[in-house]
């Protein structure tokens, strides 16, 4: 971008200009909430619209470049935003406020916070999605990937993608009115159980699971498929030990993508929990008993709690704490999946 920078004519460099200072102008009345803001951001549009006509190559370098520098700073402005709002109440509570083995009362009125509830609830309600999106998923993948013929791969990865936008309110509703009564029932549970929920979520988070392992699955060399069937194997062997061992960095990544949809799903967990801000009785690991988790317990506080206040700040280490865990998932899949790629370059 520098040497780009460096080989402009007067014209090009007049247009790279006002586009630079027409964007951080308007980024920066954005976050000082100035009337400038909207006729900076018309500016830049307009410098961008007649750059496109002049200098059509450079303006889309210059607007990629802008777009991802802003994203990443937009990315980095929450992350310090949430920091922030979160202090007060670490000063309060201390790292009480995640300290499991302290005192795990939660209760506003009495000044006293303590996250480890919610913590345990989102960690119950991914576990049961994990039981159901990891195994559904990957078998999808193979049945996609490695069975199916290409007719019927033509309609169901689309298919299954297309779950993938389904509103999770929508889900949420479903499992309020027939998942949560009917499991009830049948097991004589609380309502809004966790398993219920996790169950939920983990459907919700199967059109990803299906989808990167579908990919990974798919990556694999044709020539060791055929390697192993030439041998005399049967396709389910081949696909247990050749696709399937192959590929599985990339299916660990997209478990792991699929849990990071579990721990930051809102709606569909708001709608059908009981909202109550305790540990699972009679045993921890309950999950017939209903608890808060940390997305459900910002959805469903926010909206009367006074800025300001311990209550609110605690909303934000909840913020927080999904931040990293969330970002953390990323990272470490996105490690997987390049351990994979690198592992199938060595091989060929």
């Amino acid at each position: 971008m520098v040497r780009t920078v460096a080989d402009l004519d007067r014209p090009s460099l007049l247009i790279v200009t006002a586009q630079i200072l027409l964007i951080t102008g308007a980024f920066a009345g954005f976050l000082l909430q100035s009337d400038w803001t909207v006729t900076l951001l018309y500016g830049f549009l307009l410098v961008v619209g007649i750059g496109w006509v002049a200098r059509q190559a450079l303006t889309a370098k210059v607007v990629t470049f802008l777009m991802t520098a802003t994203t990443l700073l937009t990315l980095g402005l929450i992350a310090v935003f949430l920091i922030l709002e979160s202090i007060p109440v670490f000063r309060h509570a201390g790292f009480g406020l995640v300290w499991p083995f302290g005192s795990t009362e939660w209760s506003t009125s009495q000044g006293q916070f303590s996250l480890v509830p919610m913590i345990w609830g989102t960690a119950l309600t991914t576990a049961v999605a994990i039981l159901v999106a990891a195994p559904f998923g990957v078998a999808g993948a193979l049945f996609i990937s490695d069975i199916a013929p290409d007719w019927v791969r033509e309609i169901v990865k689309p298919a299954v993608e297309l779950l993938a936008g389904i509103p999770s309110i929508v889900y949420g509703f479903i499992g309020f009115t027939v998942i949560n009564p009917y499991i009830n029932d049948v097991f004589s549970v609380s309502p809004g159980a966790l398993a219920a929920i996790g169950l939920v979520i983990g459907f919700m988070a199967l059109p990803t699971v299906v989808s990167v392992a579908e990919d990974a699955l798919s990556a694999v060399p044709e020539s060791m498929k055929d390697g192993s069937v030439a041998m005399g194997v049967t396709d389910w062997q081949t696909m247990k030990s050749v696709s399937i061992p192959t590929a599985f960095s990339s299916i660990s990544a997209a478990v792991l993508l699929g849990v990071g949809r579990a721990i930051g799903e809102t709606m569909a967990a708001t709608v059908m929990i009981s909202h109550s801000r305790r540990l699972p009785e009679p045993k921890l690991y309950n999950v017939g008993d209903s608890t808060e988790t940390l997305t459900t317990l910002i959805a469903a506080s926010y909206g009367h709690v006074t800025p300001g206040q311990l209550f609110w700040s605690a909303l934000f280490a909840a913020g927080v704490f999904l931040l990293v865990t969330v970002t953390g998932l990323g990272i470490v899949s996105q490690l997987i999946e390049q351990r994979m790629h690198r592992k199938l370059r060595e091989g060929q």
